[in-house]
């Protein structure tokens, strides 16, 4: 890494990171020690193994910097085709973990694909995005970018990691950016709340009260002449897709994972099953105050209440015994870093940098609000960890790849005319 490249580092994402990893390491510490000694070389304790994970870190970070920036360009579709062997390569070789075949087993160490295949995809959209030939609003390019997005989930789901897998939807964000028709978002998140009240309501009602609001629109705006026809077209698509969700939820959905949805709905209540992690987070969360309970003194985090808290649930530690004021430091570093991110992707000089930082937004994006809101209760439990935060060697390599590759683009700006 020359002198140059490290005098155009950006070193408040640096400082955010630093922040996030250090943090984070702090509440696997109290989550995951008990009355023992400390001894660096007890592997046995998460909290030990978390510091071998961040000083690995800190080797890759030092090799992303090293690699020239038209590498990652370059030979962004081999890595992606890499990543994608890599993921099919788990239905032979992978390693059964919580009955999701996710891992792949060397000895002590567990290396868990679809963190790093995260970067890979975004290096391949990006790539894809920049190509002189390509015109996101041709309906064969967009077919093609969303085959880039839909592999990777595709591999991912059966194993099944549904969580993992919805992150892609993150990818659609640079695609918007880069000029997407607003139609797909608004179809996606229309979809999403036509599921979502069609689970709490019955699809006859759905369906009445969208033809009653289309039928006041068209009223409306009659003397503007509507076409008749698209309003028609857009009532049997939606009848089909209202009629189809019950099925699609108890045919093609887990158990726990309806559960998990019932749950959150409020049709359920499950304190004691399904529901005990989210219901044991909440109450830690909610006992921490506004200042919290202090550091290693959280009494649902020592009684160990909360399962996985020093993972996927670590978000409840900080509430506990960090309190209102700790958490909303958290949401604050996340967020800045997220705004800092939006800044440096738009004063890219290319769009491969440019569409490459915008999947990292995204990505970091939907792994935070999901992650805070399944711990809050807001949103169904689905498994996919605070970034930078939770324990986990994957987890962790994998963000800190996806970030630093970005820095190194930004870092070489300057030389990109």
């Amino acid at each position: 890494m020359s002198r140059s490249t490290v005098g155009t580092i950006d070193w408040l994402t640096v400082l955010l990171f630093l922040l996030l990893v250090g943090f984070g390491w702090l509440n696997i510490y109290s989550a995951s020690y008990g009355d023992e000694q400390f001894s660096i070389t007890d592997l046995s304790k998460p909290y030990i193994k978390q510091l071998y994970w961040i000083g690995l870190s800190v080797v890759i970070i030092v090799i992303t910097q090293a690699i020239e920036t038209k590498f990652y360009e370059r030979f962004a579709g081999l890595i992606y085709v890499i990543s994608l062997v890599s993921l099919l390569g788990l239905f032979l070789f992978g390693k059964n973990v919580n009955g999701a075949t996710s891992w792949y087993s060397f000895g002590p160490v567990g290396l868990q694909p679809s963190e790093f295949a995260k970067a890979a995809t975004a290096l391949a959209i990006a790539k894809f995005l920049s190509d002189m030939q390509t015109n996101i609003n041709r309906i064969n390019h967009q077919l093609r970018a969303f085959l880039i997005i839909a592999l990777p989930a595709l591999f991912i789901i059966p194993q099944p990691d549904p969580g993992s897998a919805l992150v892609y939807a993150a990818f659609f964000f640079p695609l918007y950016r880069e000029g997407l028709a607003a139609m797909y978002l608004i179809i996606g998140a229309s979809a999403a709340a036509l599921f979502i009240l069609t689970l709490l309501f019955s699809p006859l009602w759905v369906v009445l009260g969208i033809a009653l609001a289309m039928t006041l629109l068209l009223i409306k705006n009659r003397k503007q002449k509507p076409k008749y026809s698209r309003y028609l077209l857009a009532i049997i698509v939606i009848t089909g897709f209202c009629f189809s969700v019950n099925y699609i939820f108890n045919n093609v959905f887990e158990q726990r994972h309806r559960d998990r949805f019932n749950i959150v709905l409020g049709k359920e209540v499950d304190s004691r099953g399904i529901g005990y992690n989210t219901n044991q987070s909440q109450i830690a969360i909610g006992s921490g105050g506004w200042v919290g309970k202090g550091w290693k003194e959280g009494t649902q985090t020592k009684g160990g209440f909360v399962p996985e808290q020093h993972t996927d649930y670590i978000f409840s530690t900080v509430g506990e015994e960090w309190g209102f004021l700790g958490a909303t430091t958290v949401v604050i570093l996340f967020v800045g870093l997220l705004i800092r991110l939006l800044y440096l992707a738009e004063r890219q000089k290319t769009q491969f940098s440019r569409v490459y930082g915008y999947s990292v937004v995204g990505i970091l994006f939907i792994h935070f609000v999901i992650n805070v809101g399944m711990v809050t209760g807001l949103l169904p439990t689905v498994g996919i960890p605070l970034p930078f935060f939770s324990y986990g060697g994957s987890g962790l390599w994998g963000f800190t790849l996806l970030l630093f590759i970005f820095i190194k683009l930004d870092a070489n700006r300057v030389n990109e005319w």
